[in-house]
């Protein structure tokens, strides 16, 4: 089937049909944007669409799984045929495997699910969704990192991150270093690249313990994907501005 070019924006957030993803993509479709709602569970991302749908967005749903390569090939080839191209890409979806996960006692199967998610399924998507990117006027990339990951943050005295973690913390500064590699690379192509913080957020995987709402947390991922052309590419944010690795 040959692609038909869409006028409207096309967005794709993976894991977006429920937490902070479902308000990045709320926060996109909010724009008019058509915005693809990334899901492992094609249930879900349907019922996500359809709400989306009734507060007026042009959502559309895309079954997805990061850690499977027909999955990733498949949302390809759906996207292509909506909308011929991809403009923002936002790596949503990840793991947490449990807080704190102390190194010491940590099963490394849980570390493998956490390293095939968050970092492997990040590369996954981006390497296959870049041909769509490319066509885009103004492509954008945005990666859902932590302030755990700044190895910075972790070793300055006085600032609380919880405690120790040897998977989801090292696994999101691991993004955090995929992220500088692409922004060297992808350099002079258009195509801009950062991480995002959304702060402590309340969400399943933390409990919903967290202090921010998930349209808070939101709020940095929609900023960088939307970003004008003449900004930087290869950082990490938060609402504040830049954070140190």
């Amino acid at each position: 089937m040959l692609a038909v070019m869409n006028e409207k924006t096309t967005a794709l957030v993976t894991g977006a049909n429920k937490g902070i993803g479902y308000e990045i993509a709320a926060g996109l479709g909010a724009r008019g944007w058509s915005v693809g709602v990334g899901a492992r569970d094609a249930r879900r991302g349907e019922d996500a669409v359809a709400t989306l749908r009734a507060a007026g967005v042009d959502a559309f749903a895309v079954p997805l799984d990061v850690t499977d390569g027909a999955s990733v090939a498949a949302a390809v080839r759906l996207i292509e045929q909506r909308a011929g191209r991809l403009d923002v890409l936002v790596n949503n979806a990840g793991a947490a495997g449990g807080w704190p996960d102390e190194p010491t006692t940590l099963d490394i199967e849980t570390v493998r699910l956490l390293l095939e998610t968050n970092v492997i399924g990040v590369i996954r998507v981006t390497n296959a969704m870049l041909p769509l990117l490319r066509r885009s006027e103004h492509p954008r990339i945005v990666n859902q990192s932590s302030h755990v990951g700044s190895l910075t943050l972790q070793t300055t005295p006085g600032v609380d991150l919880g405690g120790a973690s040897g998977g989801y913390a090292p696994t999101k500064s691991c993004l955090n270093a995929v992220t500088v590699q692409y922004a060297k690379e992808l350099s002079g192509s258009g195509v801009l690249i950062n991480n995002a913080c959304p702060g402590y957020v309340a969400t399943d995987l933390n409990g919903f313990s967290g202090d921010r709402t998930p349209a808070q947390g939101a709020a940095i991922a929609v900023r960088l994907a939307t970003l004008p052309d003449d900004s930087p590419s290869g950082l990490l944010f938060d609402d504040d501005g830049v954070v140190p690795w």
